[in-house]
């Protein structure tokens, strides 16, 4: 059983930034592929940043360059740093995990994954 847990979520303004914590209470993340979603009210689920075995990532357009994914093995945790906050980031964000082999490619599917956290809140005030 995987146990995934976020933290990290708050209120911010505009412009602002949040870093998101995901860690996980059973198992090893360096044998999973990782991911963040968010949902926000009314919306569907979407993938926000993604990260496979490797180290490879992968973003949703809407946040390159503004979204940082990255894991630390050792404290078995995912990050998710998040500047340059806009009103529409408001959502509630989890994090994912799939077992996978190290060639998996990073996916923002939210299909592809087997394990969720119960998800933090965020919310950017503008």
């Amino acid at each position: 059983q995987v146990q995934l847990v976020e933290s990290g979520g708050g209120s911010v303004q505009a412009g602002g930034s949040l870093g998101l914590s995901c860690q996980d209470s059973e198992r090893a993340i360096s044998n999973y592929c990782m991911g963040w979603f968010r949902q926000a009210p009314g919306k569907e689920r979407e993938g926000v940043a993604a990260i496979a075995r490797r180290g490879k990532t992968n973003y949703a357009d809407s946040v390159k360059g503004r979204f940082t994914v990255s894991q630390d093995n050792v404290k078995n945790t995912l990050y998710l740093q998040m500047n340059s906050l806009k009103s529409e980031d408001t959502a509630m964000y989890y994090c994912a995990a799939v077992p996978c082999s190290e060639w998996f490619a990073p996916s923002l599917d939210s299909r592809s994954y087997w394990y969720w956290g119960q998800g933090t809140q965020v919310t950017v005030s503008s």
